[in-house]
């Protein structure tokens, strides 16, 4: 599942010469990836509310490419690399007229709450991402 998110640079985004501040882009790819589990369905509150369980990042491997600078518009493009057990991995970047300034490997845990031990992406999770087992094949 591909999703898009617009991001406009404000001026509290950049530094002194007006280009996006490295750690900004984490930002960025984190409020992505809340819309794109929303496009998805899923209500990230409501599952550590009702079921207890959250989403962390555990790894970021990132290439900055290119500067964004000020008043830039961004598309912050997310694709599910797959989901493995507890992990899903992701793969992010941030474009600019089509032009990928910054990308991003992602993986993210599925944790128990407040324990934080790791625990299988549910079934409805997955489905809901497009990743759902058929019937009758092996956990993962």
């Amino acid at each position: 599942m591909t999703h898009r998110f617009p991001v406009r640079v404000y001026y509290e985004d950049t530094d002194l010469g007006q280009v996006v501040y490295y750690a900004n882009y984490l930002r960025f790819i984190e409020r992505a990836r809340s819309e794109w589990l929303r496009a998805g369905g899923i209500d990230q509150l409501a599952l550590m509310q009702r079921d207890g369980i959250a989403f962390v990042a555990r790894r970021v491997n990132a290439d900055y490419l290119s500067p964004a600078r000020y008043d830039d518009l961004l598309d912050v493009v997310s694709d599910l690399r797959g989901i493995h057990g507890a992990r899903i991995a992701l793969t992010q970047r941030v474009e600019r007229a089509g032009r990928v300034l910054f990308s991003a490997e992602v993986d993210l845990v599925c944790v128990a709450v407040p324990s934080m031990r790791p625990v299988r992406v549910p079934a409805a999770v997955r489905a809901a991402l497009g990743q759902g087992e058929p019937a009758g094949a092996p956990p993962t």
